[in-house]
């Protein structure tokens, strides 16, 4: 039989981790076999929690003052406490499944998450959401996806910058052409000029319309001396 100091020492270790403690489940159980005892621990410890056989009147007297004191009404007829320091979705699913798969010889009581009493049917649907890691995870493939996206941007860019550069570069022989197509003047521009600018034979067939009266000149005054 226990003493009196050691019930103390028990009350204020279970009422330290507690109060350290984010959520709790209270259940019962009865026909429990050591297997089946075993296999309950192993899971919440997968789940990192922990979980102690309590009596009720010191469960009371751990949970007072704490967030967990709404559920000292359910301390009654044998019970069980699983609590944990971390993630209350993992607790929510490994205690709502096992007490599910042996419901002849486990009984959800009440669960306290966050400060908050929950029934068997809140826990489930706590249950089904992820967890913190299920979260982490799809956040750093959303990251990654992301990431490797933009890395295949920038991949991009280089290539269809080649790609442009080629495009101009093959281009410049058309804009010259088209540049020296656009600078030719017009034919009918040409025709007119040409016809405008007199030619050698114009320029050279005036001073023989000069010098022809004076052979003629010169022929009359040869007359008379005949």
């Amino acid at each position: 039989m226990k003493t009196r100091e050691r019930k103390q020492e028990d009350l204020n270790a279970l009422a330290e981790q507690l109060n350290n403690s984010k959520s709790a489940m209270v259940v019962g159980f009865n026909k429990l076999t050591v297997n089946k005892d075993q296999e309950f621990r192993s899971r919440l410890r997968e789940a990192g929690a922990n979980y102690q056989v309590v009596k009720n009147t010191i469960a009371r007297l751990a949970v007072k003052g704490t967030s967990f004191e709404g559920a000292s009404e359910f301390f009654k007829g044998v019970t069980a406490i699983a609590w944990t320091e971390n993630d209350p979705v993992v607790l929510s699913k490994a205690v709502s499944k096992f007490v599910k798969d042996n419901a002849d010889i486990y009984t959800f009581k009440a669960g306290v998450v966050e400060g908050r009493v929950v029934n068997l049917d809140q826990v489930e649907q706590i249950a089904s959401l992820p967890s913190k890691e299920e979260l982490i995870s799809q956040l750093l493939y959303v990251i990654n996806a992301q990431a490797q996206r933009i890395v295949t941007v920038i991949n991009a860019v280089p290539r269809d910058l080649a790609v442009v550069i080629k495009q101009i570069g093959d281009a410049k022989p058309e804009t010259s052409t088209k540049t020296e197509t656009s600078e030719e003047k017009p034919a009918d521009i040409q025709a007119e000029e040409a016809s405008a600018a007199p030619t050698e034979s114009e320029e050279t067939s005036e001073p023989t319309a000069e010098t022809a009266p004076q052979t003629d000149e010169n022929a009359g005054d040869a007359a008379p001396e005949a």
